[in-house]
């Protein structure tokens, strides 16, 4: 199956209609793996597509194929993109990756201040969010809304959160820190700047 049979676009208002199949395969989903995602309504899913904050990915022939969307906490200051979910008949055509670099474009673009971050046990998608910049951290680096860790009461490994005093879990946490990447961005380029100025300064005897 070719990857241009698939659309992954902003969800609106008009995909609600799929809100149902799409949480009872994040909860199946999270069955199979033993592991579990936080558990989300239709009714809260339709309203992330009727806030335009999920992406959502479409086979040419309407059928749904995959979704993802976004969070905040801490009034914007942290960004998670969460639900990350792939219709099982679609999975293994690279439609994780295009919906993750979606959902990424439109947290930066919305909120480009944000530090967007994750929590996950697939080896799959820590991948995508090292491509995308993200980089493992601690869990005192998330935020600490009690709100955000409230969503972890659905998975089976909550007692393993609370126990360690959501110091750490069984999932990794990774961060993308734009003002961090930034100034990454200026020491390279002061670098190179100092590196080309060397180069071109005159010999003097």
């Amino acid at each position: 199956m070719s990857e241009s049979q698939f659309i992954v676009r902003l969800a609106t208002d008009k995909d609600v209609i799929y809100a149902n199949q799409i949480c009872a395969e994040m909860e199946s989903s999270a069955k199979a793996r033993g592991t579990g995602i936080a558990k989300r309504s239709p009714e809260y899913v339709s309203q992330k597509m009727q806030e335009s904050k999920a992406v959502i990915a479409l086979h040419e022939d309407g059928r749904w194929a995959g979704f993802c969307y976004i969070e905040t906490w801490e009034d914007g200051k942290y960004v998670a993109n969460s639900g990350l979910i792939v219709s099982p008949e679609f999975r293994k055509e690279g439609l994780a990756k295009r919906i993750k670099f979606k959902i990424f474009e439109l947290s930066r673009t919305k909120y480009p201040e944000a530090k967007i971050f994750g929590l996950t046990t697939g080896l799959a998608v820590m991948k995508i969010n090292s491509e995308l910049g993200y980089e493992p951290v601690t869990y005192s680096e998330l935020t600490d809304d009690d709100q955000f860790w409230a969503g972890c009461k659905s998975c089976v490994n909550f007692d393993i959160l609370m126990s360690k005093d959501r110091k750490n879990c069984l999932c990794t946490a990774m961060l993308y820190d734009p003002v961090e990447k930034e100034q990454d961005k200026e020491k390279e380029l002061s670098k190179n700047g100092q590196h080309i100025e060397t180069i071109k300064k005159p010999n003097h005897p």
